[in-house]
């Protein structure tokens, strides 16, 4: 086939719904990726949380959107794609709105109601639930509108596009926070997810294929999501009352929840999930290493390099690194075996932090972030391949879905994780440089587990 047909093929290959909601995914990266890239600095420098709450916050902004995706799948094909994306444009919309107005005079009567941390806390959440209308139907889109000689493509537009967004972002809030205040970093994230709700009822035609399967009812999730736990009679009661009490700590801050709880919840779960569950649990620990670019590096940098440091920039580097380097570097990895892959990402991602431990600058942290990217490009694209083999004949589906849980439990984790160690070795030890050497420690451990897991599991191919 001539590069002429091909380019035919390409141009002729995909419905406008395509390209309308791909469009539309690169402002919500935007918005998501600005927005997170200046979250530590406005909690700790515009509205005084401490080093610990703002760990421990900008964790949940990015642990929740990963479990909402769980079920957003569901929502998006019971709604239509095109109600879907539109209610969730507008709930971006009043999202990032009311964090930006946070500190406004018009919501003090609620923000002095109820604790600040739990306020906070809310609203932070309230983006999540239209990210996980977002993907499912961005994603659904790309299935249903391009032809299948040209849907692999399709895909790899959808990645390339989603990378764009996430680069874009950081730069975005970089301008906003220096020329408009980091309050309206989240009221212009608004503004252009506002934007997109129009551009979709505008533009978007619900894409639909003759022979598409019925959507998963809310039941059929809950299911399989206990069919992946293992046994789940131990594992979801441990899980709720550990929710249960992680709610009752934060609205009770003074009331001390003792470490034994906490250690009797743990193991009844580890003795209950599945072996999938147990490498997600493992592989958690990658994403606590690779949350703490947004979660402890703008505040280390603020506090312990440079304070007019244009700490969004520097963010940027993850998201352009994916995009110039993912072709040469699968290329050049194609033919490490999918687990061996996962490992070896997973450590080039740890010791990335060994840099800016050596080297406390802002070009350290730039070539941190930047070997910290060279591993996520080498581990995510073989992740998923592993767990397309992992998961049992008919069940390919549901274990996709699930292999977004490490990424929210990393955030989840990483928040108070990445808050204690600035506060312990930043403010009470005067050593901040050793944060960097915790989790470097940590991405060790976790690649050792990995193996150790894969001695003890592993599947032929893998």
């Amino acid at each position: 086939m001539t590069f002429s047909e091909r380019f035919h093929e390409i141009r002729t290959g995909f419905e406008r719904p395509f390209w309308i909601a791909n469009l539309s995914e690169i402002f919500e990266r935007l918005a998501y990726y600005g927005a997170f890239a200046s979250l530590a600095l406005y909690l700790q420098e515009k509205l005084n949380f401490s080093t610990e709450q703002t760990g421990t916050l900008t964790g949940i902004f990015g642990g929740m959107v990963w479990f909402m995706a769980i079920f957003g799948g569901a929502v998006a094909d019971r709604l239509g794609f095109r109600r879907a994306l539109s209610i969730a444009y507008l709930i971006l919309s009043v999202a990032y709105f009311l964090i930006g107005s946070i500190a406004a005079d018009w919501l003090a009567p609620i923000r002095n109601a109820v604790p600040l941390d739990l306020f906070v806390g809310v609203i932070l959440v309230l983006p999540a639930l239209g990210i996980s209308l977002v993907k499912p139907c961005v994603v659904g889109t790309t299935a249903r509108a391009s032809k299948e000689n040209v849907r692999s493509i399709g895909y790899s537009i959808y990645y390339t596009l989603v990378n764009i967004g996430g680069a874009m972002g950081p730069l975005f809030a970089s301008w906003a926070h220096r020329n408009l205040g980091v309050e309206n970093v989240y009221r212009v994230a608004a503004l252009f997810v506002f934007a997109m709700f129009f551009v979709v009822l505008l533009f978007f035609r619900e894409p639909r294929k003759p022979g598409d399967a019925p959507p998963p009812s809310a039941a059929t999730v809950i299911k399989n999501f206990c069919v992946v736990l293992g046994n789940y009679k131990l594992v979801l009661p441990a899980v709720v009352t550990g929710l249960a009490l992680q709610a009752f700590a934060w609205t009770h801050p003074s009331v001390a929840i003792p470490w034994w709880i906490w250690i009797a919840l743990l193991a009844i779960m580890l003795a209950g999930i599945s072996r999938f569950m147990w490498f997600l649990v493992l592989f958690t620990g990658y994403w606590v290493v690779f949350w703490q670019q947004y979660i402890s590096l703008p505040g280390y940098i603020h506090r312990y390099i440079s304070t007019q440091a244009d700490v969004e920039r520097v963010l940027v580097t993850d998201g352009l690194t994916v995009i110039c380097l993912t072709l040469a570097v699968n290329f050049l990895t194609r033919k490490v075996p999918a687990f061996q892959a996962v490992i070896l990402g997973t450590v080039i991602t740890s010791v990335s932090w060994v840099i800016l431990a050596l080297r406390p600058t802002i070009w350290g942290a730039v070539l941190s972030i930047f070997v910290l990217a060279l591993g996520e490009i080498i581990q995510q694209p073989r992740y998923y391949e592993y767990i397309a083999l992992l998961a049992p004949p008919g069940q390919q589906g549901t274990y996709m879905g699930f292999a977004f849980l490490p990424i929210g439990i990393g955030s989840l984790i990483g928040g108070p994780f990445g808050g204690y160690l600035l506060h312990h070795y930043g403010e009470v030890q005067g050593r901040p440089v050793m944060i960097w050497w915790v989790i470097v420690a940590t991405g060790l451990i976790t690649s050792f587990a990995l193996w150790i897991y894969d001695q003890a599991f592993r599947i032929a191919k893998a």
